[in-house]
């Protein structure tokens, strides 16, 4: 039986950086800023690095490091990419028998435009193989597990979200879940929420969940503590998180560190939370194993290399208690 199982999509990461490029202002942009190159030139990049990602298999790999045993079931083109993730794996003691390779479509990839001009990044997607399997391609039979993690997952994976959240409950396996874009906006998902035992959303993700804006951080918990019966989080970036448990409202800010990349710190505090809960079942532990990790993701580039180890040590946070 494994410790955790984490769902989600696998990605082929390129992280470019370039000094030819500059920030446009301009109200077309939903931002109103833009990354901009000369059109028809060929531009120079000053530095290019390769990594495995996608929420799936980002928070197997923190799950792995604090000595858990792991595996990840998602979906790989049978490409030179896909088989590098599935090695990455394999490398990192992650078992990945659960993956399935399709030649249908490509592996997901994404290409990271850093600008030293820029303090934020822009991300080319492409999804790919992580989003095509069907119910009938997952290895249900194999899925003995403790705890899943469910992160973002798109097209026909999204689709069976609740099939995977209803196998674990048939199964008494607990479900972490961090829905992304296209998981919120599906019809069932109050019904999904209502399943889990941690359910982990950013700001946006929070408020298109319950139609609150985010400002109205007192309405949004009271609204999604009716929803789900477990553990809610809501990110907030450098502001930190909050989090309830129902009884509780617990608030907590990062240590002040030099950010080198932010590819992967909702993984990495996800799953370290998650690991804080499975090790000693205390939500103030959790946040602060949680935070630990993705401030340490964030001192390194890409989304595993600064991720802790189970005898890492780390500084704490302050974390504000009150009743709900």
């Amino acid at each position: 039986m494994y410790d955790v199982i984490t769902f989600g999509s696998a990605t082929w990461d390129i992280f470019l950086n370039s000094d030819d490029s500059k920030i446009v202002k301009h109200k077309k942009f939903t931002v109103n800023k833009g990354i901009c190159f000369n059109l028809g030139f060929k531009i120079d990049v000053n530095d290019i690095n390769f990594s495995s990602g996608g929420g799936g298999t980002n928070t197997a790999v923190t799950f792995e490091e604090q000595g858990l045993k792991v595996a990840y079931c998602g979906g790989v083109g049978m490409d030179i990419p896909g088989k590098e993730i599935i090695n990455d794996l394999k490398r990192r003691g992650i078992d990945s028998s659960l993956i399935v390779e399709t030649g249908l479509k490509p592996t997901n990839h994404s290409v990271v435009l850093n600008t030293d001009s820029d303090k934020d990044r822009t991300i080319l997607v492409y999804r790919g193989a992580s989003e095509i399997l069907t119910k009938k391609d997952i290895p249900w039979k194999n899925l003995e597990s403790k705890w899943f993690y469910i992160s973002a997952l798109s097209g026909k994976m999204g689709d069976i979200t609740e099939d995977i959240i209803n196998f674990a409950k048939v199964n008494e396996i607990k479900v972490a879940f961090n829905p992304g874009n296209y998981q919120l906006k599906l019809k069932n998902i109050h019904r999904m929420v209502s399943k889990v035992d941690v359910l982990l959303l950013n700001q946006e993700e929070a408020s298109d969940l319950t139609k609150i804006t985010f400002k109205k951080e007192k309405l949004i918990f009271k609204a999604i503590d009716k929803m789900c019966p477990g553990i809610v989080i809501m990110t907030k970036g450098l502001e930190g998180i909050v989090a309830s448990d129902g009884k509780n409202i617990y608030k907590a800010k990062p240590n002040k560190i030099k950010v080198i990349d932010r590819t992967g710190a909702g993984d990495s505090f996800g799953a370290g939370f998650v690991t804080g809960l499975m090790k000693k079942n205390d939500i103030e532990y959790a946040i602060q194993l949680g935070m630990a990790n993705a401030n340490s993701c964030l001192q390194k580039m890409g989304a595993k290399n600064g991720l802790l180890k189970s005898e890492s040590k780390f500084k704490n946070v302050t974390i504000k208690k009150q009743k709900v």
